[in-house]
């Protein structure tokens, strides 16, 4: 099922959303990261008529989430810009993933600045393929990969590649944005001398855009680790359309068990 399906089948109760996570959305004992944060963020649209564009996300992934789950959403505060709303996803009555999403319309401010600096990556349509998991159970067949950094640089903690969902119609653009955000593997598995278990901790990512497009659905994602050490890992992680104008920045703790 692709996350469209997933969707359209889930059910919504009052400040809930019920959905079932397939087999081809795992990754190893628990689903896909971006996907339940993405079922998170679904269920606290759902629960709030006209809410703002989202520009913040808070996700801490606690524990591990499969088949059926149930997001429960509580309201915190809406105000006359933001709306503050808590998500939990639960898997078999356990809470798996806990976020807190911020809303917040546009305001008119004198202030207007942006970083100028464009990632050096080769269009989408340029792009050579990328080898994802051959797994058909693994959650990158759900995805397309396309590489944006020289080969010969895959053994140095910094991933960029051109990522799209392969199934994307009609998703909400916030929503679709959550999917893919978690997309590449964390960045200090390039250090790996063999393969070994990772887990995502945490996840804090900021929309700078409140209109998410792109063409053909490819967004360059990147991400590269500052500091691994001790078991633990922090990266930056960045997004940009396929014009190569910043969508989103954030930052991940990966628990390294190697």
């Amino acid at each position: 099922m692709s996350l469209v399906e997933i969707l359209a089948a889930a059910e919504t109760g009052e400040n809930t959303l019920t959905a079932r996570v397939p087999d081809t959305w795992m990754q190893g004992r628990t689903a896909y990261g971006g996907l339940s944060a993405a079922l998170a963020l679904e269920a606290a649209i759902r629960s709030q008529p006209d809410l703002p564009p989202l520009r913040s996300a808070q996700i801490a992934f606690v524990g591990p989430l499969a088949g059926e789950v149930t997001v429960e959403t509580r309201l915190l505060r809406r105000g006359r810009t933001a709306a503050y709303i808590e998500a939990n996803v639960f898997g078999e009555g356990k809470l798996g993933l806990k976020a807190l999403f911020v809303f917040m319309t546009a305001l008119e401010s004198a202030i207007d600045y942006a970083d100028a600096a464009r990632p050096d990556a080769p269009a989408p349509e340029d792009a050579a393929p990328a080898m994802a998991n051959p797994d058909p159970k693994f959650f990158t067949s759900n995805l397309e990969y396309r590489h944006a950094l020289p080969i010969e640089e895959r053994h140095t903690p910094d991933f960029m590649r051109w990522v799209r969902l392969k199934e994307r119609d009609g998703l909400h653009p916030m929503v679709e944005l959550m999917a893919i955000g978690d997309a590449l593997p964390p960045a200090a598995m390039a250090l790996f001398e063999k393969p070994g278990p990772i887990s995502s901790m945490t996840w804090m990512l900021n929309v700078l855009t409140a209109e998410p497009v792109t063409r053909d659905g490819w967004w360059l994602s990147r991400s590269t680790a500052d500091l691994v050490r001790d078991g633990s890992s922090s990266q930056v992680m960045q997004m940009w359309n396929a014009d190569r104008q910043p969508v989103v920045t954030g930052m991940q703790s990966v628990a390294i068990f190697v």
